[in-house]
């Protein structure tokens, strides 16, 4: 394969491991090289790749909080109820309404939510939206506070993200903040959530992959879920080390100079749009 062809797999693969868990939304970055750059589609075996990379970075990361979580969900199932199993069930609350969503709206979402005018609207609104929220912030509450009704807030916040150019975690955390959650706390639901929507996502993504699309050869399909896997831990680690400290502020300064330059694109340079 030509050289070019790596640099586009590990170009789109690094993208989607940074901006993943990141409230800089994956969709609208991935979207964009192509438009920009014409760089042809990889097709969806090599989306399944690398989401399939992201996902493996945070069950790995949170190896150890599933673990409990999941033998805790088996002995509430058996009547035995504690913290971590009430976490368990609200991750599962949370992650219905985008399988709801996606059901119903993904089609319309794929055919109309691509162009890089709606990515710069959703850009922009949903940095305000962010700042808001990061300003107005109480952090009154930690995880221990979490429940149904917030899991159900936040898991609507999620099923929103499916619009390119909003951010699942950039929607969900923001929700979190809202209901007056503390930043750790809200980046760590999010990223909880973010397992079974991923999850969801590659399974889907995998049934409409037909024989006759063009397939990445497969050292590239493993290339790219490996830059996406290590490229997602590194943020997780790193987005979860600072949250407390440098909040949600340089995430919006970031959207607002893309969204304007889209917007600059859109109107100025209609060839790329």
């Amino acid at each position: 394969m030509p050289i070019s062809e790596w640099i586009q797999v590990a170009v789109l693969a690094l993208i989607q491991g940074l901006s993943e868990f990141l409230p800089i939304s994956s969709s609208a970055h991935l979207i964009l090289p192509a438009q920009l750059l014409n760089w042809e589609d990889q097709g969806l075996a090599f989306d399944v790749g690398v989401h399939l990379g992201t996902l493996c970075a945070v069950l790995v990361y949170f190896r150890h909080d599933l673990t409990r979580m999941f033998f805790a969900w088996i002995a509430s199932i058996r009547g035995h109820q504690s913290a971590d199993g009430t976490l368990s069930w609200l991750v599962v609350l949370g992650t219905i309404p985008a399988v709801i969503a996606g059901f119903f709206f993904v089609s319309l979402i794929e055919t109309w939510g691509r162009s890089i005018l709606v990515i710069a609207a959703t850009t922009l609104l949903f940095a305000a939206v962010m700042a808001w929220a990061d300003m107005q912030r109480k952090e009154q509450r930690d995880i221990g506070h979490l429940k149904v009704r917030d899991a159900i807030w936040i898991g609507l916040a999620q099923a929103m993200a499916l619009i390119p150019g909003t951010s699942r975690s950039g929607a969900t955390i923001t929700a979190a903040l809202i209901l007056g959650f503390d930043r750790a706390t809200a980046a760590r639901f999010s990223f909880l959530l973010s397992i079974p929507v991923t999850l969801g996502a590659c399974v889907m993504m995998a049934t409409r992959i037909t024989s006759g699309q063009s397939i990445l050869p497969l050292e590239m399909l493993f290339a790219g879920a490996v830059i996406a896997g290590i490229s997602a831990w590194t943020c997780i680690h790193l987005f979860l080390k600072w949250i407390a400290r440098i909040g949600m502020m340089p995430f919006v300064v970031y959207r607002v100079v893309l969204g304007v330059v889209l917007l600059f694109i859109y109107f100025n340079l209609p060839e790329l749009a």
